[in-house]
């Protein structure tokens, strides 16, 4: 895949963008990243590998450096935003949906880190992750569904060996960023403590009264403004996070329908199969059935 060199920036436009419309769906970009007017978000976790130049990201409450051979790992749930880049950059955006997040091996105090608003950074360069991600570039686009499984599980197992070599974390320290208009500042900011908050505790017996009182505006607002912003309900959301995770769970051995759904926040098993098939087109029994099948296949 010719790495094309573009002698200027590239500016990223949002009437482009496909990956908000699409929250089960992976979308992989290999590009060069465009510097974002305004922040936006997405319901499923972004990994980005840095082959050449560098970026720099606005997220909520602290700044990101994202330099050549570098690995970064981020919650596409909150507000983010490119901000500037070198003239010669070059990434690959993987925008992973959140089946597969849930699917990783990580602490649990990590998760909680990533989950509300920490950015996970390689230290070192690892020689091999050039080749490695262009080969996973080229397997995540295949029309063969075989090398799209095998490269979302070597993706999976790389992020899971961060943890065992030079890293470091970049949490949330402090306001949003000031320089933006009062009202903008402030709606952006209500989007992402929902975000946050709903990612938090999407297993909980949550509603849009639970989510607009943390961050202490009114429920119709709270509505509004989310669906104005996202594209998607804040039940939407809610179940989306729910779904994801309980396919995770349905894709573990010995899961139990009934568990899979009390431990993904949906308070019913005719709640839960109902949901699932409107998401999936099959009941959970039939997804974990085929998703067993596929695995003693291909073993």
């Amino acid at each position: 895949m010719p790495e094309s060199k573009t002698p200027s920036k590239r500016l990223w436009e949002r009437s482009k963008s496909q990956v908000e419309r699409v929250p089960n769906t992976l979308v992989v970009s290999y590009e060069q990243p465009g510097i974002m007017p305004v922040p936006h978000w997405h319901a499923q976790v972004e990994i980005n590998f840095m082959f050449r130049g560098a970026l720099d990201y606005r997220m909520r409450g602290h700044a990101v450096e994202l330099k050549a051979g570098q690995l970064c790992l981020f919650w596409g749930g909150l507000p983010h935003q490119v901000v500037d880049t070198t003239n010669d950059a070059f990434f690959v955006a993987i925008h992973l949906p959140l089946v597969h997040f849930f699917r990783l091996k990580l602490p649990g105090e990590l998760v909680h880190k990533l989950t509300h608003g920490a950015t996970l950074l390689t230290a070192g360069d690892d020689p091999t992750d050039d080749a490695g991600f262009k080969r996973l570039v080229r397997y995540l686009r295949s029309p063969v569904q075989a090398q799209v499984d095998h490269a979302i599980s070597e993706l999976l197992l790389r992020i899971e060996r961060v943890r065992f070599e030079a890293h470091y974390l970049v949490e949330p320290s402090g306001p949003a960023e000031q320089r933006r208009g009062c009202a903008e500042q402030h709606a952006f900011g209500n989007v992402a403590a929902i975000c946050e908050f709903i990612a938090g505790n999407f297993r909980q017996d949550i509603d849009c009264a639970d989510i607009a009182t943390s961050v202490d505006i009114h429920p119709k607002y709270a509505m509004n403004l989310f669906k104005k912003q996202t594209g998607v309900t804040l039940n939407e959301y809610v179940n989306l996070l729910r779904l994801s995770y309980a396919q995770a769970l349905l894709m573990q051995e010995d899961t139990n329908v009934l568990d899979v759904a009390m431990e993904s926040g949906f308070r019913s098993l005719s709640a839960f199969n109902k949901s699932f098939r409107k998401i999936s087109g099959r009941s959970p029994s039939d997804f974990r059935r085929e998703h067993r099948l596929q695995h003693e296949l291909r073993h």
